[in-house]
């Protein structure tokens, strides 16, 4: 078996896909063009080969970042590289850069700054409180890694992508003929505990779970394909139960300690509107050959 070399996404991401291409792109069908509505790090993107994208995302932030990489990736390394060096791995350099991007109103320095913090905070969070305050502690990391490489492919795959801040139900209503969709939302939590909405201040309750789901078969029923991974409940598959299922076990990405982090099952829900081609039986091929 050949090993096909991954590209990992130059943002730490919590619930990233990077772990589970292999297996994602085994679900994803062809089509002129890849949706994803909840873009997020972008491991998908980065990993599968279509001729177009269109990459969503509800957080402003991750937006304007990939924007300004897409179009300024040499002046954006250069610039970001300044903030990777020991007097900014700090925990008071970390609160001053912190408090920096949220009374910052510059896109181009709000991208640089949303580098630093993701790289310098703790396990790749990315988080607000209600007043829309980027709010993740410090990380306290040895040498944090600065992405150059990561960054420059990015720059260059993101040639093929075109790329928007709106909600899931807009990516849907705008879809263009044949687009592939593929939806990694925030999960649905395993426990009362567990669950982990404020990555954007809107947030993403069960009725938008159950919402997505209906998008998706509505979708399907106009000719698109619609693939969407989360959690292996008994609640994921009664609403995705129009859709065919698969299921495997995966790491978990954040725990509270690395002891913590065990196996989860991950459920992936594919909604097929590629065309099943039709094999006509022996007694079919017959009367055909009669006719003629």
């Amino acid at each position: 078996m050949v090993n096909v070399k991954r590209n990992r996404a130059f943002l730490k991401w919590a619930g990233g896909k990077y772990s589970l291409v292999p297996e994602l792109v085994k679900h994803l069908p062809k089509g002129p063009e890849l949706v994803e509505p909840f873009v997020g790090a972008g491991s998908v993107f980065l990993n599968t080969d279509y001729p177009r994208y269109l990459l969503n995302d509800i957080n402003a932030d991750l937006i304007q970042l990939y924007q300004i990489v897409q179009h300024k990736a040499d002046a954006f390394v250069a610039d970001a590289r300044s903030l990777f060096c020991a007097s900014a791995n700090l925990r008071d350099s970390y609160l001053g850069m912190r408090r920096q991007f949220n009374e910052s109103v510059d896109p181009y320095q709000r991208a640089i700054l949303f580098l630093y913090l993701n790289r310098h905070g703790y396990n790749g969070l990315c988080r607000y409180n209600l007043s829309g305050k980027f709010n993740v502690p410090f990380g306290s990391y040895k040498k944090p890694y600065f992405p150059e490489a990561e960054l420059y492919y990015f720059a260059e795959k993101a040639q093929k992508a075109r790329f928007s801040c709106s909600s899931y139900q807009q990516v849907f209503a705008t879809l263009t003929p044949g687009s592939v969709v593929y939806c990694d939302p925030p999960y649905v939590p395993l426990s009362k505990t567990a669950s982990f909405t404020s990555y954007a201040r809107q947030g993403f309750n069960l009725d938008d779970q159950a919402q997505l789901a209906n998008l998706a078969e509505q979708a399907q029923q106009k000719g698109h394909s619609v693939l969407i991974s989360n959690h292996d409940t008994t609640w994921t598959r009664k609403i995705y139960q129009q859709a065919a299922l698969h299921s495997l076990k995966v790491g978990r990405s954040i725990s509270q300690n690395g002891a913590g982090r065990g196996k989860v099952a991950e459920l992936f829900a594919l909604y097929d509107a590629t065309p099943v081609p039709v094999i006509p039986s022996v007694a079919k091929l017959q009367q055909i050959a009669v006719r003629r």
